[in-house]
């Protein structure tokens, strides 16, 4: 099997696919070596390393350089984090795409912030270009209603399930989204694997499973705490006088 289909197939396990989120090749190569069997990058991450925020402050062409650094030093399956597609202009991240596509990235993640129905057309046009050109690409619909705290965000998410897989989804992602019910009403009103995001309230890998979830991401949730440890070491040397917390 190539990369995609391992990819593909790692969605339709009976427990969840857990994802690790690189922003660099070291932070790659450490998921690598601990037996993760994919890796996907976080936007926010790769952002900040760089000392940008998130939401493509950085430009494509800067974030391009990172994933193929990364896909460089792996031999598992990544999927990158594409926010919007780094263009308002769809033909633009078709472009975009069709460059990840061709260093060896066998998924993304595209977000629906700019409203269903552009969304709609985004997602139906990548899939149809996809298609023509016989490109194996899993492209993960990011549903932002629980992320952006707007009211009914269930209903809005549940309303976007069945237009989003018409369109051409492979899975659907729906960060932020915290109760065990809701997560329950999601994964029942799809046929896609539905991928979630960790979060603080929500730790128990087995309760996720049991709500249907097939994937789970970590997202910037792992570059953030790796470098609180790294704070807490810094201050710790100070604090002791002494460099043997390093050791």
């Amino acid at each position: 099997m190539n990369n995609y289909e391992i990819f593909h197939n790692l969605h339709q396990q009976n427990k969840p696919l857990i994802i690790a989120n690189a922003w660099n090749v070291t932070s790659a190569r450490v998921f690598l070596d601990n037996g993760y069997k994919a890796i996907a990058t976080s936007s926010s991450a790769i952002a900040n390393s760089l000392g940008y925020e998130d939401g493509e402050k950085i430009s494509f062409g800067e974030m391009f350089f990172v994933v193929q650094r990364i896909i460089s030093g792996i031999d598992i399956p990544l999927s990158v984090d594409m926010e919007t597609g780094y263009s308002p202009n769809i033909s633009e991240v078709i472009t975009n795409i069709e460059k990840l596509f061709d260093i060896g990235v066998v998924g993304i993640n595209l977000e629906d912030s700019q409203g269903k129905d552009l969304f709609i057309e985004k997602l139906t046009r990548i899939k149809n270009h996809l298609a023509r050109k016989n490109m194996q690409l899993f492209v993960n619909a990011r549903t932002d209603s629980f992320l952006e705290n707007l009211p009914a965000a269930l209903e809005l998410t549940l309303d976007r399930l069945h237009p989003y897989e018409e369109a051409g989804a492979d899975g659907i992602f729906v960060p932020f989204v915290k109760e065990k019910d809701e997560i329950k009403k999601i994964t029942s009103a799809t046929t896609l694997p539905v991928n979630v995001l960790c979060m603080p309230d929500l730790r128990s890998i087995e309760d996720l499973a049991e709500c249907g979830v097939r994937r789970i991401s970590m997202g910037s949730f792992l570059f953030k705490a790796h470098y609180n440890q790294l704070d807490k070491l810094i201050k710790n040397i100070i604090a002791k006088q002494s460099f043997a917390p390093l050791f």
